[in-house]
């Protein structure tokens, strides 16, 4: 059984070197769900950052050198006081509400995400990376590879240095209770709910943490989007030789 991310970054206390100093600031919106656990657990404990700041509703009992509970004060970002960080990461995935420390963590909502952007723009972020799940299928080809909603094209205009943006697909999920016999049709077509593109399938949250991670790392300054078809990819290959390829632009097409 996995541990919950802040026992396992325990592991990482170790005395602050002199080069701290130079090491970028992270802030994470929405560590929750799988995902934000794979996140947590994976930058918060990297030697990359000097110190990961994760948003919280309520305070949080900190345990971890280098990781610090931010309380914000309500759910409107533009009313919160600037904090310190160079990159940000943003996920969307809902807390698990049987475990006590993600409901206490603050996870922002889609139509919040202009506000909150301008918030970390105006504590001296540079970098913002955002995980985008979405239902499979539904997406036009053209807009896998684009900036999908006029939010996204207005966070892409806000003055970010390096902004990413994930795509990661979604199982479909479960519709409201049914009559009998609409439950007997929807039994019998039910097939073609699996009849989604391999390159849509859902793809494991550990190798999500890990395409962002890298692309973290590598990213040049602009504006990068990754489809679902390239972060499937990196579930199944090299994660690392996908980002690079990725964001070097000679990532093969999708046949």
């Amino acid at each position: 059984m996995r541990q919950d991310p802040l026992q396992v970054l325990h592991a990482g206390l170790r005395p602050v070197s002199s080069s701290s100093a130079t090491k970028p600031r992270l802030v994470i919106a929405g560590a929750t769900g799988t995902l934000g656990n794979e996140v947590l657990r994976r930058l918060g404990g990297s030697t990359r950052y000097s110190h990961t700041q994760v948003l919280a509703r309520e305070p949080v009992v900190e345990s971890v050198r280098g990781l610090q509970v931010r309380v914000v004060p309500g759910d409107d970002p533009a009313t919160w006081p600037a904090t310190q960080a160079e990159e940000a990461v943003v996920l969307f995935d809902p807390p698990r509400m049987f475990y006590e420390r993600e409901r206490a963590l603050w996870t922002p909502a889609p139509e919040q995400l202009l506000a909150l952007a301008r918030w970390l723009l105006a504590s001296g972020v540079r970098t913002l990376a955002v995980v985008l799940p979405h239902a499979p299928g539904q997406l036009p080809d053209a807009l896998k590879r684009g900036l999908a909603t006029l939010d996204e094209q207005a966070l892409a205009s806000l003055g970010f240095e390096r902004v990413l943006l994930l795509r990661s697909a979604q199982k479909p999920g479960a519709g409201p209770r049914r009559s009998f016999p609409s439950r007997l049709a929807h039994w019998m077509l039910g097939i073609f709910r699996y009849m989604v593109p391999s390159h849509e399938q859902p793809v494991r949250a550990v190798k999500v943490a890990e395409l962002l991670a890298a692309s973290l790392r590598l990213a040049p300054r602009g504006i990068h989007v990754a489809p679902p078809e390239t972060v499937w990819l990196a579930g199944q290959d090299n994660t690392e030789k996908v980002a690079r390829d990725w964001l070097a632009g000679t990532l093969a097409k999708w046949p």
